[in-house]
Parts: structure tokens; sequence; C-alpha cells
């Protein structure tokens, strides 16, 4: 239908136009993308074989719908998705407020200018981007912000009683009447607030003050909570959560892959810092790999959640911090080392909520704690599990000579009293040559990894130490923003430092 040729009622009913209602037009769009393979949620990484197809069955039921989860799982973005499944263009009533179908007029106005006006009732076409309505639910909103009260301006200005419906002031749910209106975070709704939706979701009107109006409205309802389980600031309360039909668990991504596609899909990281800084995918491992290890923490909230934000901002940071310290060198290419890893912990310690015993232990060592355990893990990925061998040799079963281990040339040299320090800020070339100083560091990788280029080389040695590091083989410690490796006895031993020291062990 070319909605550019109809401008008035008897036009549309000529083009032989049939009102849907919004979740009619919804399923009815879904099944046509769906016969079609169309994706229908783009951008959403994870939920192919979940959340998706929970919502789907939702839609295709109309029903009403609740996502359910814990912060930064793509909720609000789901239901904004929606907006893709509605006609390009509806027509309404001009000048309504409430976006009255020609077809079927609901509010005063539009019933009266239908009156008068017949089949010369002026017509407007809005676009689907105009039939969205999002509402944060905070503690101080109220029924007139949802539903609408009595204007005494308007009243005044138009001369009317206040007995006539003439002045009411619609809320936004009206206004998003024949569209999709989403609350986020129902649970800090009041509960009288939330009793004020019983209606609209049931029976499909409205009610405001003392007006008799029946005003089915037609709308696609969709929130959004995190688990009541865990809220101190309110609940859903059951009727609405009763007249809600489809409740779905949204989640965290569930493989690492899924959380690397997200991160890279949403980091704002600029072309000039990508020509500038490589990151390798050994770092974007070891940032979703904080995420994983920060979600089953002892020190860390579980009922809280860590958003994929985190690895997002962390990605960012770790970006930025390679790229500040090329400027400072002068250089015109680098790379994102583990020691620039440093520079996520700001990203890290305002995205994680503590328990009491994370609390005592203190926000940055929670963070450093959490980048070290992620090194642990990935390590063992892509070198010998230090424990393993240590196992092997402790057991007695089999000759442990000293080539079985390939750390015990790297060990031996800082048993002998050698350390290496490492400034944040220190150069390229200057970092190879320290990381070529550690005797065996460079043996180790090549046995292993005998075709790396060099960039990937020195990486990868830097992992080792920070391997051998997260499994107490050697020290590390961070001293007046630098890193210094050390044998582990002597590091223990010489317990005195300065205030400013950090042992990441």
């Amino acid at each position: 239908m070319d909605h550019t040729k109809i401008k008035t009622l008897g036009e549309l009913k000529k083009a032989g136009y049939t009102a849907r209602s919004v979740k009619e037009e919804v399923r009815d769009n879904l099944i046509a993308s769906m016969q079609k393979g169309t994706p229908r949620f783009e951008g959403i990484i994870g939920y192919e074989e979940s959340v998706i197809p929970d919502t789907e069955r939702a839609l295709l039921s109309r029903h009403n719908i609740l996502f359910l989860g814990l912060r930064g799982q793509a909720k609000t973005r789901m239901a904004r998705q929606m907006v893709s499944l509605l006609d390009e263009y509806i027509p309404i009533v001009a000048g309504s407020e409430i976006n009255d179908d020609p077809l079927q007029p609901i509010s005063k106005y539009a019933r009266e200018l239908v009156a008068e006006k017949g089949n010369a009732t002026p017509i407007h076409w809005l676009h689907r981007s105009e039939r969205y309505g999002e509402k944060l639910a905070t503690p101080d909103v109220s029924v007139a912000d949802l539903i609408g009260d009595i204007d005494p301006i308007k009243a005044a200005n138009l001369k009317l009683s206040f007995a006539d419906e003439g002045v009411l002031h619609f809320g936004i749910i009206p206004r998003s009447n024949r569209g999709i209106f989403v609350i986020n975070e129902l649970p800090d709704l009041q509960a009288r607030i939330q009793v004020s939706l019983f209606n609209i979701l049931e029976e499909g009107d409205i009610q405001i003050r003392g007006f008799k109006l029946r005003m089915p409205l037609d709308i696609l309802f969709v929130f959004t909570a995190n688990p009541e389980d865990y809220t101190n600031r309110g609940s859903i309360v059951t009727p609405l959560k009763d007249r809600i039909q489809s409740q779905i668990l949204t989640h965290y991504p569930k493989q690492l892959e899924h959380s690397l596609a997200i991160t890279e899909q949403e980091a704002a990281v600029l072309p000039v810092q990508t020509s500038r800084v490589h990151i390798s995918d050994l770092v974007k491992r070891l940032i979703e790999q904080v995420a994983f290890e920060a979600r089953s923490n002892e020190y860390v909230d579980k009922k809280s959640g860590v958003s994929a934000r985190l690895t997002i901002s962390a990605f960012e940071n770790a970006v930025s911090a390679a790229e500040r310290r090329a400027i400072l060198n002068r250089e015109d290419k680098t790379q994102v080392w583990l020691s620039d890893l440093a520079g996520i912990i700001p990203s890290l310690t305002g995205k994680i909520e503590l328990v009491y015993e994370g609390e005592q232990e203190g926000p940055f060592q929670v963070a450093m704690n959490l980048v070290d355990k992620a090194v642990r893990s990935l390590f063992i990925q892509y070198f010998p599990n230090p424990e393993t061998l240590k196992k092997r040799r402790n057991t007695g079963k089999e000759s442990m000579r000293e080539e079985e281990n390939p750390y015990k040339p790297i060990t031996r040299w800082f048993d002998a009293g050698n350390h290496l320090e490492m400034p944040f800020n220190t150069s390229d070339k200057e970092k190879e040559i320290k990381l070529y100083e550690v005797d065996g560091l460079h043996a180790v990788v090549k046995k292993f990894f005998p075709k790396l280029a060099n960039r990937e080389l020195s990486l990868m040695m830097e992992l080792v130490l920070h391997g051998l590091s997260a499994y107490s083989q050697i020290s590390k410690k961070i001293v007046d923003n630098r890193l210094e490796f050390k044998d582990l006895m002597g590091s223990m031993v010489n317990l005195a430092g300065s205030e400013d020291d950090f042992d990441l062990d």
C-alpha cells in the first residue's frame, strides 16, 4: 500500500486497508521473516538456541513478555529489536495523541473528528520507529507518568469542565498505543504503580481518575527485570507477574567465542587506534577470561552478576594503554602486552560488586587477582601445567630429568638472584631485550611454538613469565609503575617493601 498517496479516511477504505492488532502484526511479520530465513535479532550473540527461540515462541503466541536476567544480558536490546517486526508504516488519525486507528478510533478527539469529517478525515502515516516507547522504572514514577491525569491548564485554556474527557493528559503508555512499550527494571516500580497496570494487561483498557473510560489500548508490552530474589528495592507483585504470559530467562555467554564476538562487535575502538595497536587473539581471550573468572569468584557477588560491559570496557582500556605507551615512546606500531592489562583495572573495579570478604580484600587487589586467575586458566592452554610437572616429580614414579621440566632453566635463573624489572612505559624494543635476558625463556617458547613470528614470540615469552607467577613458580609484584619478577623464595623472605607494593600471586 502506497502511503504517500493516501491522505484521507475515504482513500484508506477504498484501498482496502484492514487493521490488525500490534501482536498480530508482529506475529505475521515474524512468520514471514522466518519463512524467508532473514535474521530477526541481529547482533544478539549466544542466544541462538535459548533466548531467541523462547522470544519467537512468545511472539507467535501474541504474549506480553518479561525478560528476567542479570545486568548486561541484552534484555533491552532484545526488546528494541522487535521494532523491526512491525509494519514499516501504519495509518493513524492525524493529530491523535494515542495513534488512533482511523477505522476504529477510541479517543474522544478521534471519534469526534471522524464523526465531523467522515471520509474526509485526514490520515497521517506513522513509521515503525515512532511506535516504540520505553520507560526506566524508578521509585518516583507515578500513575500520571504512565497512564495519565487531569490537566488543569488544558481545562482552563479550552474552558472545559473537569468532567469533560477533553481535559485528560495521556501518559506514556496510551501514547504508545498500537506499538511496543517497554518498562525496564520492573521491580523498581512501586507496588501501587504496578497495580495500575493490571487492567491494561488483562482487559486492555485504562482508568484515569474518576473517568469511566473504555479505551481498549493495543500494545505489546515487554518488561525487563533482574531476578527478584536478590533485589532489595522491590519485587514484581504476583498478580502482575500472572498477567505477563511469557517469562524468558536471559544469561551470560556460555562460550568464550560468543563473549569474544560480543566484545569485538561492541568495543568502540577508533580506526586510528587499530592502525597503531595490534591486539592478539591471546590477549583478547585473556580479557574475556577475566569475566568468566569473576562470575565464579568467591569475592564477587554472584547475584549481582558481571556485565558484558566489563570486557568491552576492558578491551577499550587495553588498546588505549598500549596506544598511550606508543605515543610516549614515539612508536608508530605496537601491540597490547600482558603488562598493559594493568591498565584495565579501572574497568574491572567499577563493574564488579564484592561480597564482604571481597571488600575486606579491596577492589584493586580483587581485580588484580582476577587477571592473575585468567592468566592461570589460559596459560595451560598453550604450555604444560607447572603443577602437573611438580606432581610427577614428587611421585617418583618417573625419573624427572631436567629437560622434562621446560621451566627449570627459567626458575634457576631467578633462583640465582636475578630479577627482571619491566616499567609499564617500556618500549617494545626494550621489552624484547629484557625478555631475552631471562635464561631459557626464549627456548621454552620456541620448543612449543617453533613457527611464531618475532612479535608473537615475544608476547608468548611474556605469557610464560606471568604464567609461572600465577602457578607460584616465581613472584610478580607491581612496584612504582613497573612489574618486577623475582625468585619465589627470595621474595617470600624479603617481605619488607613499600606500601605501594602489591603481590599479585
